[in-house]
């Protein structure tokens, strides 16, 4: 979906990226990442459901054969802040021991999910396990994430398309924009 798709029901304050810009930069990434694991295989397991866009686009830009898993993660609590427990809504279908595995996310803000998820797949015997994201919040970060590959650092705002979505609307629309306070307030 085009921006120009969606202005008359939602008001993106700012386009931070466009889809080449983000294609472009997935494509520097898949190279870095295809020199870093040259002769292993990888694993690739992608959050649901944000990280879908750029699971696809990351690995259809690296030149070799890489497997994919899902898993999803849900940290819930009243309203719109997380009780710092985490559920596992979708857990992997492929066992872990041994693997290379490359977590895929849209992005990180808290970290406090993502920490806990690096953590599990950690107790699962993996050769090793790294992130890789299209979008990292240095601002929100409340708690410290390894990260190997990063796209972008951007601003602590609400973003949506790429996958981010706003009530499950707006992840596909193709570019990453900041959404207006007063559509999600």
């Amino acid at each position: 979906m085009e921006r120009e798709h969606v202005e008359s029901d939602l008001d993106l304050e700012q386009t931070l990226f466009t889809e080449e810009q983000i294609v472009d930069r997935l494509r520097e990434m898949a190279a870095e990442i295809d020199a870093d694991y040259e002769g292993r295989d990888i694993l690739l397991v992608g959050v649901l459901k944000g990280a879908v866009m750029v699971m696809a686009d990351l690995a259809r830009a690296l030149p070799r054969h890489v497997e994919m898993d899902w898993m999803a993660v849900s940290s819930y609590g009243s309203g719109t802040k997380s009780s710092g427990v985490v559920r596992i809504l979708k857990d992997l279908d492929t066992d872990i021991a041994g693997r290379h595995v490359l977590i895929v996310e849209d992005i990180i803000d808290t970290g406090l999910t993502l920490s806990w998820l690096v953590a599990n797949l950690r107790s699962r015997h993996p050769a090793s396990v790294e992130i890789a994201t299209l979008l990292r919040k240095p601002d929100a970060l409340q708690m410290e994430v390894d990260v190997k590959y990063v796209g972008f650092d951007i601003p602590n705002a609400f973003v949506v398309g790429y996958g981010l979505d706003f009530s499950e609307k707006y992840r596909n629309l193709r570019c990453i924009g900041t959404l207006a306070e007063h559509v999600y307030r």
